[in-house]
């Protein structure tokens, strides 16, 4: 049978261990959630920016749009739904995995459009 330590030499080193891991996981977090309100801004741009377009009536130019103004990786749906056009612009968040940031856009297409 193994005797309990008599001295606490090393529980310092341990608790600093734990605390520097939970301080990096806590800043790891934080610049994840940095990015996914950055990419949450870019995604809201590029819906307003393909719907913008999509009502004018230039799908393929609101798709592209959309595209180059969205965040890397971004999918863009542009479709009518009755008397309304709905541009949708979806990407995963960076360092936060499982999270998809998601924005859309609702716009009424212009006379003659």
């Amino acid at each position: 049978m193994l005797s309990p330590p008599r001295d606490d030499r090393g529980g310092v080193t341990v608790e600093a261990a734990f605390a520097i891991a939970a301080l990096i996981t806590v800043a790891v977090l934080g610049v994840g959630g940095l990015a996914a309100v950055s990419m949450q801004v870019r995604c809201v741009d590029a819906a307003r920016e393909a719907v913008r377009l999509a009502a004018r009536g230039d799908e393929r130019a609101a798709v592209e749009s959309a595209r180059r103004t969205g965040p890397d990786g971004a999918s863009v749906e542009v479709q009518r739904d009755g008397a309304r056009i709905v541009a949708r612009v979806r990407a995963p968040a960076p360092l936060l995995p499982g999270v998809m940031v998601e924005a859309e856009a609702v716009a009424v297409p212009e006379p003659g459009a």
